[in-house]
Parts: C-alpha cells; sequence; structure tokens
C-alpha cells in the first residue's frame, strides 16, 4: 500500500475479515486523528510507590502467598521468577471429575482446574519490558514448564496464558506478573479459531498463520519470529508475534526460541510503551488445545498477541461480535516501524 494512501485523512471505511478468528473487523479511521497521534487515554502506572513494603510478590514476602509450585532458580532464596497458586481462583483447584451431559439445554461442568500464577521478577518496580532478553525468555520458559505439568492431566483441555498490565487491562496487583488458567474444556473463541483456520487450510492447502507475512504489516523480525499487526487487526496497534517455523503448540518451545522470542517481545513492549505513552495491555498467547488431533497440527499454530487498552468496548461491539478500529492495519505496523527505541 502506498504511504500516500496511509497517510491520508480521508481514507474510506473498509470491511475486513480475520480468517483466523473467523471474525469481521470495521476499518473506519477517525479523520481528525492521524495513527501517530494515539496515546493512551489512561497510561499504566503500575507503580506509584516502587518501595512497596506491603507487596506479597516482593522477595521476602513468599510467606504472604499462595504455596508455590516452582521457582527459577530452583529452590534459590535469590529466585528471579516464582510460580505460585493464585490465592483468589477464578476456579477450584484440582483435576477435574465429570461426566458432563452434552444432550442437556442447560450443561454445567464443575469448575475445576489451576489457576496460577507467574511473578516475573522479585523487584516490585520493575516491569516486563525492562527486563533483559534472557529474562524475559526465562518467563517464557517458565510458562512451558507449567504448561507441561499441566498437560498430564488428561481432563484437562486448554491452557490460557495472559498478563494484564494496568488497571485498566484488569491487573489487581501492582507487582509484574501474569497468569495462567488451565480448563476442563476448550474455550469457543479457541475453538473458532481452530475450526477457522482448519477451513482456510481446506480452502487453500496452506497454513494462515505461515500466510502472514506481508511487508506492509511487518514490524520486524529476529531469527525465529515475526512481529505484525494483523491483516484484521481487532483492535488499534494490537500485534501479533508470530514463530518462523510452523508449531501448533507454544509448550514445544525449546530454550534457543525462548531467548529469541524475549528480545523480540521487549523491542514491541519497549515500542508500545514509547509510541502509546505507556498504556494498559493485555498480553495472550494463543496456542492450541493440548489434546489437538494429530490431523490438526497442519494447521494449528500458535501466536503471541499484544492488545493495548487504547479504546473502549461499546454495545455495537458487545451485540454484533464484530469490532470498529480507528487505525487501519499498515498504518500502526509503519507507526511502530519507525519507532526508535534507545539501547
Amino acid at each position: 500500500m502506498a504511504s500516500s494512501e496511509s497517510d491520508s485523512p480521508t481514507r474510506s471505511p473498509q470491511l475486513r475479515k480475520d480468517v483466523i478468528t473467523n471474525r469481521w473487523v470495521i476499518f473506519s479511521p477517525a479523520r481528525a486523528k492521524r495513527p501517530s497521534d494515539f496515546k493512551s487515554k489512561s497510561p499504566a502506572n503500575p507503580n506509584p510507590n516502587p518501595n512497596n513494603h506491603q507487596c506479597p510478590f516482593c522477595i521476602g514476602h513468599e510467606h504472604q502467598c499462595a504455596p508455590e509450585i516452582f521457582r527459577l532458580p530452583p529452590h534459590d532464596p535469590d529466585w528471579k521468577i516464582r510460580v505460585i497458586e493464585n490465592l483468589y481462583p477464578a476456579i477450584t483447584r484440582g483435576v477435574p471429575d465429570h461426566d458432563d451431559d452434552h444432550h442437556s439445554l442447560a450443561q454445567a461442568l464443575d469448575g475445576v482446574g489451576f489457576h496460577d500464577v507467574v511473578i516475573e521478577s522479585p523487584v516490585h518496580s520493575v516491569q516486563l519490558g525492562d527486563l533483559s532478553p534472557l529474562e524475559i525468555g526465562q518467563v517464557i520458559l517458565a510458562y512451558k514448564i507449567r504448561i507441561q505439568q499441566i498437560a498430564s492431566c488428561e481432563s484437562i483441555k486448554y491452557v490460557q496464558v495472559f498478563k494484564n498490565h494496568g488497571a485498566s487491562a484488569g491487573a489487581s496487583m501492582s507487582h509484574s506478573h501474569s497468569q495462567m488458567l488451565a480448563l476442563p474444556i476448550v474455550p469457543p473463541a479457541v475453538s473458532t479459531r481452530v475450526e477457522s483456520m482448519k477451513e482456510y487450510f481446506n480452502q487453500t492447502g496452506k497454513c494462515g498463520i505461515c500466510e502472514v507475512n506481508g511487508q506492509d504489516l511487518l514490524v520486524d523480525a529476529s531469527t525465529h519470529f515475526l512481529s505484525v499487526v494483523p491483516y484484521a487487526a481487532t483492535f488499534p496497534f494490537e500485534i501479533w508475534i508470530i514463530p518462523r517455523d510452523h508449531s501448533p503448540h507454544f509448550h514445544e518451545i525449546n530454550d534457543e526460541k525462548a531467548l529469541d522470542l524475549g528480545g523480540l517481545l521487549k523491542l514491541m513492549l519497549r515500542k508500545l510503551s514509547l509510541q502509546l505513552d505507556n498504556p494498559p495491555f493485555n498480553l495472550m498467547i494463543q496456542t492450541s488445545p493440548l489434546q489437538i488431533n494429530v490431523s490438526d497440527t497442519s494447521h494449528s499454530h500458535w501466536f503471541l498477541q499484544i492488545v493495548p487498552q487504547l479504546t473502549g468496548v461499546g454495545g455495537f461491539e458487545i451485540g454484533s461480535g464484530c469490532y470498529i478500529n480507528f487505525v487501519f492495519p499498515e498504518d500502526a505496523a509503519k507507526v511502530l516501524r519507525e519507532v526508535n527505541v534507545p539501547e
């Protein structure tokens, strides 16, 4: 797409379909605001008191937390990362044991599974984007280790890794952390994504994620990963980090690729912070169900999704499932490519 068109404030609205999520997105650029002018309306300021002596996630306060699952380095009092049980879990901790009735109109399952917290740093004032690529890579490996542990439970169908940064993005604790929720079901959005990618593969013979490599959408790249603004981005300045090699499951990542991902993730978080004034954001690892069929591995491909919280969700989005994005993906990618991140 030509840069003159990208910079034009009079671009016409357009509807695009995301073949990965099977969702339509309306692109309706705000004529009074250029993409480079977008800033967070409520910048995340998660550490107003960097010397928070009451924080249970800080080193030395381990006794205030729910039970620890493991730490890195193992058994080290000077830990770098801790994985603990969530003190206020969304579901009851344990292995589900159920015989659900798929023929009942009002289906229900016991709310049993695992809800864990990954404390990304022992220091209260340090955020994920402040860590070195190696340290972020270690956080990524902590996710992997925990998913591999959970995967031994056959009744667990899906593990969602997510991070909420900033109060308006859902963070209830200011100390940098992420969460993992293991469920006895495959969530509807995941099922839709898997089926949509299967449909695309059946039509084209290609993986929809492997095909995401347009130069207009590229933000940056590393040895093993690409960072892009997706063609039909649901949210302004949304970023996907995609493995170059086809891989259905995140927890198959090796140490080398985890370190590589750590470097690219740090760069993307820094670019978003500098360009959008440290916005609240949500980070999700979109992986395949644990018990995916072998026949589905050819079209299933995991990716990491970052969504800055710049706009609210209104009645139209809730009612229709169709979102309005005020920034064309090509414009967002161009702006982010041009953000100069100091060494």
